[in-house]
C-alpha cells in the first residue's frame, strides 16, 4: 500500500433501504471529506455499531477476542487500509506490528474496521477509492442514518443469523 491514501472514520452503519442490507459509511477525515458506503454483513454491522457506542457485553464477542489475543501476544494493530474495489467488492489490509517485524493481512473491510475501532488504531482508504465512489459529505442525514440502523439492530434475532 503506498502513500495515496487519506484517514477515513465511520460516520454512520445503516441499513441501506434499496437493498435492504447493512452499510457502513466511511468519511474522509482531512480535505474534500468525501464518503462513501460499504455493504456489509448484519453480525459485522451489529459489531461495529456496539463498538462505536461503547457497550459493554458480558463476554467477548468475536472481534473483542481478535483484539485481545493481539494483545496478549504482544501484537499491536497499526491501522486498517481500503485498499480497493473490484467488481463491487471492496478489499482491505490489516497492518500488525510484532517484535519479529511488520506483517500486513488481508481481511475483509467490515471486520477490519470492527477490529479498528476496538483497537483505535486509524483506519485509510486509498485515494483511488475515494476518486472513484467519494462523494461531498452531506453531515444533515448522519443522525436519522444512525436511527434507522438502531430500529433494525432492535428488530433483529438470533434466528436471523442461521446456525
Amino acid at each position: 500500500m503506498g502513500d495515496d491514501v487519506r484517514s477515513v472514520e465511520v460516520v454512520a452503519i445503516r441499513l441501506d433501504p434499496l437493498a435492504n442490507t447493512p452499510a457502513m459509511r466511511l468519511r474522509e477525515t482531512d480535505g474534500s471529506r468525501r464518503e462513501f458506503d460499504i455493504f456489509i454483513g448484519a453480525p459485522e454491522a451489529s459489531s461495529i455499531h456496539t463498538a462505536l457506542e461503547g457497550a459493554e457485553m458480558p463476554r467477548p464477542l468475536t472481534h473483542d477476542l481478535f483484539v485481545m489475543t493481539l494483545q496478549r501476544l504482544e501484537v499491536s494493530i497499526e491501522k486498517v487500509c481500503i485498499t480497493e474495489v473490484i467488481d463491487g467488492t471492496y478489499y482491505a489490509e490489516m497492518h500488525l506490528q510484532t517484535a519479529g517485524g511488520a506483517h500486513v493481512i488481508s481481511c475483509r473491510p467490515s471486520d477490519g474496521v470492527a477490529v479498528a475501532v476496538r483497537a483505535e488504531c486509524p483506519i485509510f482508504a486509498s485515494e483511488e477509492i475515494l476518486d472513484a465512489v467519494g462523494e461531498s459529505a452531506d453531515d444533515d442525514g448522519d443522525e436519522e442514518i444512525l436511527e434507522e440502523f438502531k430500529d433494525f439492530i432492535d428488530s433483529i434475532n438470533p434466528e436471523d443469523f442461521g446456525r
